[in-house]
């Protein structure tokens, strides 16, 4: 089974993802990492996908859980690679909108 390396640096753990994600392989790596939260007492994780064409909805919710996951377990993450231009986000939806209005030609 094709697994993604989960490397150790001191109390944090690195994941460098450089081959095309699938859905197994999401699922698997969510798996292994927290186990690997939990065994070795991570206190943060940092996943690079960077080197990743695309990330579609399924791999973005899977990393967003996988996050979820590592903050229960008191591990906190950054991922390293997404242009912050690629998506904007807001605390609630009124902001949400000043956002967009803000983007709005004059």
């Amino acid at each position: 089974m094709e697994r993604i390396p989960i490397l150790r640096l001191g109390d944090y753990l690195i994941v460098t993802i450089q081959v095309d994600m699938h859905d197994r392989l999401a699922i698997t790596l969510q798996d292994d990492l927290t186990e690997r939260i939990v065994k070795e007492s991570a206190k943060g994780v940092l996943i690079d996908i960077s080197a990743l064409d695309v990330v579609d909805s399924f791999i973005g919710r899977m990393i967003s859980n996988t996050a979820a996951m590592a903050m229960v377990l008191d591990a906190q993450t950054v991922v390293v690679g997404m242009q912050p231009s690629v998506v904007r986000t807001a605390l609630n939806i009124e902001k949400g909108m000043a956002l967009l209005k803000q983007r709005q030609p004059r």
